[in-house]
């Protein structure tokens, strides 16, 4: 048996579910039809008073970004957000940066770097482990 809270956050969830598909009904040429409901449930704690776009409309819509890197337009779209706030537990405030490839290159670059400093700390243990 659920608690009033518990149904009460489940009823509001499923209200702004009807009103995205709504929207979408009465508006088939808007970036609605590219919508997906948030799951209040499922996002990370923000601790604030504020809320996210996403947070006020009640549903995730494609946002256009311009890469950082290479300076290529890219769509943040609706599902990939979805996955990065309720899945991966993303910051609400965060927004995408980069393209695939460029995140793909900056990760390779990172662990390689990760690697070159763990291989430096092995080697100096063993220098100091040597002299002594």
């Amino acid at each position: 048996m659920k608690s009033g809270k518990q149904r009460r956050v489940e009823l509001i969830a499923e209200r702004q579910a009807k009103e995205v598909k709504r929207a979408v009904k009465q508006d088939s040429t808007s970036n609605l039809e590219f919508a997906a409901p948030v799951n209040y449930e499922a996002l990370a704690p923000n601790n604030s008073y504020s809320g996210s776009d996403f947070m006020r409309c009640g549903y995730y819509t494609d946002l256009p970004f311009r890469c950082v890197d290479c300076g290529t337009d890219e769509t943040w779209t609706a599902r990939q957000q979805k996955w990065w706030f309720e899945v991966a537990k993303g910051h609400i405030f965060s927004t995408a940066r980069r393209c695939r490839n460029c995140r793909r290159k900056e990760r390779e670059r990172s662990n390689e770097s990760r690697r070159v400093h763990l291989e430096g700390l092995e080697r100096r243990r063993q220098k100091t482990s040597e002299a002594q």
